[in-house]
């Protein structure tokens, strides 16, 4: 078995994420064929989205985690992932906010009940929920044929590792998604499918809440062990 080549294709199959990004759509009536929008992304996620799609010039404030593309860092800050700051994004005047579930809720009410159009976007288990919600999103900005090519490029890339991975024994693979606590990704994560689409066994696919130990770790065995940060 060629170890380098098993976690290339692993690791290959896993930066698919970026170009998915999450959510259920809300009202979009915000959007004009024409229109020049003024966006705020509060997910690095959804920052690399919107620049696949195309619209880096609509883009008006990101979050200090938006480091993807490089030209993102260079974007104005308002705030974080977590904690958003009201006022700098009401002084930005956006025409929408795209925000994740992870961002706090008395934020988001803060900047809907100033008029401000915020979207959340929650945090799909699957890939082709991925897919489904990359495409409301690029149909809410007029980006609707975009966000379909690369939807079907990004199947195209899935179709091909599994027929790659098909024939090779199956690696045992731990994904660390928190570090304190000690945290997996489980079946609850979209990330649990795309290591079986890998050709991968998540060890902790059934780990329920996905706190777990280091003695678990160590027990269970894995043969790849990716870890993911953020900050």
């Amino acid at each position: 078995m060629n170890n380098k080549k098993s976690l290339k294709c692993i690791v290959l199959i896993l930066s698919l994420a970026a170009v998915i990004t999450s959510s259920v759509i809300q009202d979009i009536a915000f959007c004009h064929p024409g229109r020049h929008l003024r966006i705020i992304s509060l997910s690095p996620v959804i920052t690399e989205g919107l620049y696949l799609l195309g619209m880096e010039d609509s883009i008006v404030g990101v979050t200090i985690y938006c480091q993807k593309p490089l030209r993102a860092k260079e974007k104005e800050k308002v705030g974080a992932v977590v904690e958003a700051d009201v006022e700098k994004i009401i002084s930005l005047k956006p025409d929408v906010v795209f925000a994740m579930s992870l961002t706090n809720t008395k934020d988001i009410k803060k900047l809907r009940d100033m008029g401000v159009n915020v979207i959340t976007f929650d945090i799909p288990k699957t890939f082709e929920r991925l897919c489904e919600i990359f495409l409301e999103m690029g149909k809410s900005i007029g980006k609707e044929r975009e966000a379909r090519y690369i939807i079907n490029a990004s199947k195209r890339k899935v179709s091909d590792i599994k027929k790659k991975m098909s024939t090779l024994p199956k690696q045992k693979v731990f994904i660390q998604i928190g570090a304190k606590p000690l945290f997996a990704a489980t079946n609850e994560f979209f990330v649990n499918d795309y290591i079986e689409l890998a050709g991968g066994i998540n060890i902790f696919k059934e780990a329920g809440s996905g706190l777990i130990s280091r003695e678990e770790v160590l027990k269970r065995n894995p043969d790849v062990i990716l870890i993911a940060t953020m900050g």
